[in-house]
């Protein structure tokens, strides 16, 4: 019998819902260049520069899987036309804002 990992205190299931949504937006935001939409879902206390997301003129967030625990959301996906992959890991805040975004991108070859 398997006992699963006991949750986070004071984090809800409802934050951490909020929060996956509202990562799902950033990139809708992001991709339409609605800068002030994007600064909608952005904590208070967040610093910007954790939470820039450049990206290359034209290119659009295919996003493949999103996974969420807690205060933290993980979003795999690729950006298009490019085709290149990565990993966008989210911290929120105790309100499900985005506080913090780090990306990762997979290694190429050559």
């Amino acid at each position: 019998m398997s006992i699963p990992p006991p949750r986070r205190p004071g984090t809800s299931r409802v934050i951490t819902d909020s929060g996956v949504d509202h990562v799902r937006l950033a990139y809708d935001y992001l991709d339409a260049g609605d800068i002030d939409g994007y600064g909608s879902l952005l904590d208070a206390g967040a610093l910007g520069a954790e939470l820039e997301r450049p990206r290359p003129p034209g290119a659009r967030h295919l996003i493949t899987r999103i996974v969420a625990d807690g205060t933290c959301v993980v979003a795999m996906g690729r950006l298009t036309p490019q085709q290149r992959e990565f990993v966008d890991v989210f911290t929120l805040s105790a309100q499900g804002m985005l506080r913090t975004c780090h990306r990762y991108y997979a290694a190429t070859d050559g």
